[in-house]
């Protein structure tokens, strides 16, 4: 079984899915997921201080435009084990540029944790927690000599529409689905974003050099 695939199509929808963790929060270990067997595997220990900010994880039968499964941070107030499916709903969205792609991470929230669940929107959240999540990934790769920047946390519609746009973009890539012309639309949208994208990682690349 491969749980990026293998999953009811019922499951996921635009306003609420299973996730899969694949890294707990607070763990400097990068896990990620092995296309081919649907295992975990170690990608690498990460260079820096820090720790991920929040359970980590993807949304299964979605596909980003980095060729993998749709990143999600889960907020929650328990540290959650790899390959635990989480059954939540998304409350916004931060936009971050990695390797000249557009890198969308889901935040979402556990419908079933009783200290979270008040939450609907990233609006509604004191601003430090996209602050820390936003902060972790523009520093992240620091050492590695990478360079990532990042939006501000984005709505629940943004991230809504993110969401159904990766959930269209899988069935036509491993479904045969005819696009639409919604789907032809935001491939040129995110094929101007991507290059806008570079555009601003070479520029923060010669600002961090001097």
């Amino acid at each position: 079984m491969n749980i990026w695939h293998d999953i009811d199509p019922s499951r996921v929808t635009p306003e609420s899915f299973t996730a899969v963790i694949e890294i707990p929060a607070g763990s400097k270990k990068k896990y990620e997921l092995d296309k081919q067997t649907g295992l975990l595997r170690l990608d690498r220990i990460l260079y820096t201080s820090t720790h991920y900010p929040a359970n980590y994880g993807f949304i299964p039968r979605t596909y980003a435009g980095d060729g993998d499964p749709l990143d999600v941070l889960v907020l929650c107030s328990e540290t959650l084990d790899p390959m635990v499916e989480v059954d939540c709903y998304p409350i916004g969205v931060i936009r971050m540029i990695d390797d000249d792609e557009i890198d969308d991470k889901i935040i979402a929230i556990p419908f079933e944790d009783p200290n979270w669940n008040y939450y609907h929107d990233i609006d509604q959240l004191p601003p430090h927690h996209g602050n820390e999540i936003a902060h972790f990934f523009e520093i992240y790769k620091s050492l590695e000599h990478k360079y990532t920047a990042t939006s501000d946390a984005l709505t629940r519609s943004v991230a809504v529409k993110v969401i159904k746009d990766c959930i269209e973009r899988y069935e036509v890539h491993y479904c045969g689905k005819c696009p639409s012309k919604e789907y032809e639309s935001e491939k040129k949208r995110l094929k101007e974003e991507k290059k806008e994208a570079k555009e601003k990682e070479k520029l923060i690349k010669d600002i961090r050099k001097g």
